[in-house]
């Protein structure tokens, strides 16, 4: 009985001291804090921007109907390569045809007027010019006719002639006299008769111009029967058959749209930008491009464009055509245009883009998820308390002062570093993000072991904290 009473008692001595170096380690590691970390380095550095669009064409025009009517012929077919000014459809134009035809004859007809005009014009002035003769004739022949009856009252006076003669050579310069009148009467009915010519002219001439102008504007008409391809480019869009009737001036309509043209020369991504990263995109600024339908390929181009207002997430319309105000997420238009795109491309593609913002070389980084927040008045209730407890004293709050609590509450960004066994929070200043680390400008150096995880523990974890080590489920590097 005693050698039993002996080994229960020295099994129940084991166990109380077994427990008690347990409760001693437990108590010990009250307060350690499970860690991953992760080195300071230096390395490149880029600043990503993501988004998603689609492919579309530098240039592309909707050619639209120009007359209403019946398409008679398609030249094209989708997929083909058309020349500007070539002729692409036709619509029925039968009306148009005999309006152009009927304004020819019209011109035809002003233009024979206007001729005939000028003939008589013409003809009149040979005339006139016969009558100015025939007026000089009778001026002469009135000149003789005064010398002769001069020569004759000389001679009656001097009673060496008739009374007879006189007379007679008086009835002559009469009717020499009459003769001029009539002759310069008749040039100034011929003067007028030409100037009424000429003022015919004139009007022919205004109608044959008038004739032109109608015959230019229905020769318009039936130009637009012929829908002609404003630029080089490829036919990405053909909605109507032969048969089909189309009208004008309806705009986003089906029956107005009769193909559609892109200039493939030039081909962009058209981006929704989130509104946190525009701000960071800058014209000029070189981009990585990936189409869903071209796999295992990336494409690299230029940013071109950037647009400025906001476009709503949900519906598309630019912010400042929406009826109601919202705080939903906006998206900003951001255009690359590409510097090697394949031959396969086709407009309306789903994208995606990566745009370098910016680019650091041999910079210090840390990795993004190390990067954390602490209010300043927890990092200096943290400092007091650990000086208090290497002094033994206890630190009394005094009195709530608004102005220091709100200089208590600013937010101070920085990382937790390893020094011994415990994690002290260093405060950093930071440059450009990358897609897994960020840029650090001064806080901490190159080497210098810091907490990256776990993500509950960075968020938790008190300044000052004891540590421990575990990066069995894989360490976090800031290389990539």
């Amino acid at each position: 009985m005693k050698r039993k009473w002996k080994v229960l008692i020295g099994v129940i001595a084991l166990v109380v001291i077994a427990g008690g170096v347990a409760a001693s380690v437990r108590w010990s590691q009250r307060d350690l804090v499970t860690v991953q970390t992760g080195k300071v380095a230096r390395a490149d550095l880029n600043s990503i921007v993501t988004a998603s669009g689609e492919v579309k064409p530098r240039t592309y025009i909707n050619l639209g109907a120009n007359a209403q009517g019946i398409i008679v012929e398609l030249l094209v077919k989708e997929g083909d390569r058309v020349r500007k000014g070539e002729t692409v459809a036709r619509v029925e134009n039968i009306q148009a045809t005999a309006d152009v035809n009927a304004q020819r004859a019209g011109v035809a007809s002003a233009e024979a007027d206007s001729s005939a005009s000028e003939a008589g014009i013409k003809v009149q002035d040979d005339t006139i010019r016969t009558q100015v003769a025939t007026v000089d004739r009778s001026k002469a022949e009135l000149d003789r006719a005064k010398i002769n009856l001069d020569r004759a009252t000389q001679l009656v006076n001097q009673q060496l002639s008739p009374r007879q003669d006189l007379d007679k050579a008086k009835a002559d310069y009469d009717s020499a006299a009459a003769s001029v009148r009539e002759a310069e009467a008749r040039l100034s009915q011929l003067q007028s008769q030409r100037a009424q010519t000429i003022a015919q002219l004139t009007s022919s001439q205004r109608r044959v111009t008038q004739a032109q102008a109608n015959l230019i504007r229905f020769d318009d008409l039936l130009a637009k029967h012929d829908v002609v391809a404003p630029i080089d480019g490829l036919v990405t869009y053909l909605p109507v058959r032969v048969g089909e009737t189309v009208v004008p001036g309806i705009q986003n309509s089906a029956a107005s749209t009769v193909m559609t043209i892109a200039d493939m020369s030039l081909i962009t991504v058209e981006l929704k930008v989130d509104e946190t990263d525009i701000v960071n995109v800058s014209l000029g600024q070189a981009a990585e491009v990936t189409i869903d339908a071209i796999p295992n390929h990336t494409f690299h181009g230029k940013v071109t464009e950037i647009g400025n207002t906001a476009l709503s997430r949900s519906s598309g319309l630019a912010v400042s055509q929406s009826t109601t105000s919202n705080q939903e997420a906006k998206d900003f238009k951001v255009v690359v245009a590409l510097s090697d795109p394949p031959d396969e491309i086709r407009p309306g593609l789903s994208s995606t883009a990566k745009i370098t913002t910016a680019s650091r070389r041999d910079v210090v980084i840390i990795p993004m998820q190390a990067l954390t927040v602490r209010q300043k008045g927890d990092l200096e209730d943290a400092a007091k308390q650990q000086n208090s407890a290497k002094a033994g004293t206890r630190s009394d709050s005094g009195p709530l002062d608004l102005a220091a609590e709100k200089v208590r509450r600013e937010e101070i960004q920085g990382v937790f570093v390893l020094n011994g066994d415990k994690a002290e929070f260093r405060k950093v200043e930071t440059g450009i993000t990358g897609t897994t680390e960020i840029e650090v400008l001064q806080g901490v150096e190159p080497g210098d072991q810091i907490v990256v995880g776990g993500y509950r523990v960075i968020r938790t974890m008190r300044p000052g904290s004891r540590v421990k080590v575990d990066n069995r489920s894989g360490i976090v590097d800031t290389k990539s």
